[in-house]
């Protein structure tokens, strides 16, 4: 699911600076495809927020945040700061000073005017990812005490703060000249809640959500009416004009209820989905993130490869070599950084454990969901 989220990603990328999206018929159809990023945070969300589900009643402890956080790092820093480095010092387009270095070395475009540069404007949602890993254990510890029989009442409130968060667009935030507040994790709560709330209910069973998301062609036709509805008017104007803050709240309401009912079929019904659990699509899976962080400086170099113009059509063509090179680069940033740093991370893991049994430091054990390579 990932790595189809990856594509779609991809998919609205070319489609803008192919200026597919100006077609009369589908060029909304295309544009809309950004709600791929949906299914993204939806995923971080579940994958990340289990563990903590789980040790709300009595499967395991949570994670350790020191642990988490360097889990993170390694899996998210090494192949973003190669993709940062490389693309900033050879793409001419994307030159800058040193703001432009700092706030994208540092994932803090988002608060950064003029710093969402050319090869990197789709870095804006990892910022928000990695906001969203630094302030999961502080949501955690809200929750710690509904454990037991009150670990009932945690989906009522991560529903409830989902909900509330959708007026995050509606308020007076300052920020800087060029800097929209509501592209800040607040205003994407809903996406995260989503998974938070599958993993929640993963840990239970029996439920009238579980019955339904054993309905897979009435989950996905769920999914298809959202995200055709935010192809509307009623989720914002065409193109990159800034939607208002009642169609931004419904763009956000719309993803967060397609990303879940994308996904509830795979956290709650656990049947085996023969196209996402494929070979190919288990390697796309993989190289997701490589195929997100490196489509759009592949794109940027296709357009003079070819000799086209930006803008100018080709879309189809665009996006089968745009795809062909992104999973090609993709690839081999896995193989060649983010594998060997997981690893890395691992075995300095494992030797600082086994250094601190041997020297008799008391280690609290704890028991934790393993998060896999592509959470």
């Amino acid at each position: 699911m990932r790595g189809f989220a990856a594509l779609g990603v991809l998919v609205t990328h070319v489609a803008f600076q192919t200026g597919a999206v100006g077609d009369p018929v589908v060029g909304r159809i295309w544009g809309r495809f950004d709600l791929a990023v949906a299914v993204f945070f939806a995923l971080s969300g579940f994958l990340l927020w289990r563990p903590h589900a789980g040790a709300a009643r009595g499967l395991g402890a949570p994670p350790r945040t020191v642990k988490y956080w360097i889990s993170r790092a390694a899996r998210i820093l090494p192949a973003y700061w190669v993709a940062v480095v490389l693309v900033l010092a050879f793409l001419p387009a994307a030159g800058g000073g040193w703001q432009v270095w700092t706030a994208n070395l540092a994932l803090i475009q988002v608060f950064v005017p003029l710093t969402l540069t050319e090869g990197l404007t789709q870095m804006w949602s990892l910022s928000v990812e990695v906001a969203f890993y630094l302030v999961l254990p502080i949501i955690a510890l809200t929750l710690v005490r509904l454990r037991g029989a009150a670990a009932r009442f945690r989906v009522p409130v991560l529903l409830t703060v989902a909900l509330v968060s959708l007026v995050w667009a509606f308020l007076p935030v300052p920020s800087p000249a060029g800097i929209h507040h509501d592209n800040w994790l607040p205003g994407y709560i809903p996406w995260f809640a989503a998974g938070m709330l599958l993993a929640e209910l993963a840990m239970v069973g029996g439920t009238w959500v579980h019955r339904l998301a054993e309905r897979r062609v009435l989950m996905a036709a769920i999914a298809l009416v959202a995200f055709g509805l935010s192809t509307t008017w009623l989720a914002g104007p065409e193109g990159l004009v800034r939607p208002e803050p009642w169609q931004y709240a419904t763009k956000i309401a719309l993803g967060a209820v397609m990303g879940f009912a994308l996904l509830a079929p795979l956290a709650l019904a656990h049947h085996r989905h023969r196209i996402l659990a494929s070979p190919l699509s288990l390697a796309v899976g993989r190289w997701s993130y490589g195929v997100f962080i490196w489509h759009l400086p592949v794109l940027t170099i296709v357009f003079p490869m070819f000799g086209i113009t930006p803008f100018s059509g080709n879309f189809w063509f665009v996006l089968a070599v745009t795809t062909v090179l992104s999973i090609a680069v993709a690839s081999a940033s896995y193989a060649l950084v983010e594998d060997p740093a997981r690893r890395a991370v691992h075995r300095w893991e494992r030797r600082r454990h086994i250094g601190e049994r041997d020297s008799g430091s008391a280690v609290t054990p704890t028991q934790t969901t393993p998060i896999s390579a592509n959470s």
